[in-house]
């Protein structure tokens, strides 16, 4: 399994282990004192865990791009990696804005951060799919009939 992939799936399980530990506390009696921590429990599990173990292993396992060097079968690994950098960091930035925001502050701060980690989490999926267009190809290209 190459680097990038463990990265995926070990932050995955970081942001599983998170959203469940955020869903337990809002089941609680102090959980109520957590504006948004039900959303963000959501996105924690959907965003953080599945999408992101979707990433590292849908790069992992795609089909290869023919005729392209060793070190670019996968595409470009760079790209991954800020798709790597711009989902988690997109992420983050949603835990700690989300709740000020719905607690009703009036803070422009927070309303951008939560509006910047929207934007950062779509521009990982952006250049996931461009990243890997190439390797979801017909089958008859491929050399397959059938």
């Amino acid at each position: 399994m190459p680097r990038l992939v463990r990265w995926f799936v070990k932050a995955a399980f970081l942001w599983l282990i998170l959203a469940l530990a955020l869903k337990a506390a809002s089941l609680s009696s102090w959980g109520s004192a957590i504006p948004a921590i039900t959303p963000v429990s959501w996105h924690a599990l959907f965003v953080g865990w599945l999408t992101q173990l979707i990433f590292g292993i849908a790069h992992w396992m795609l089909p290869t791009i023919q005729g392209a060097p060793k070190q670019k079968l996968r595409g470009d690994e760079r790209l991954m990696w800020m798709v790597f950098f711009l989902l988690n960091s997109g992420l983050l930035m949603r835990v700690l804005a989300e709740p000020m925001v719905v607690r009703g502050g009036s803070d422009a701060f927070w309303r951008w951060l939560l509006l910047t980690s929207a934007w950062l989490q779509w521009g990982a999926a952006v250049l996931f799919v461009f990243n890997s267009w190439r390797r979801v190809r017909p089958a008859i290209q491929r050399g397959m009939r059938g």
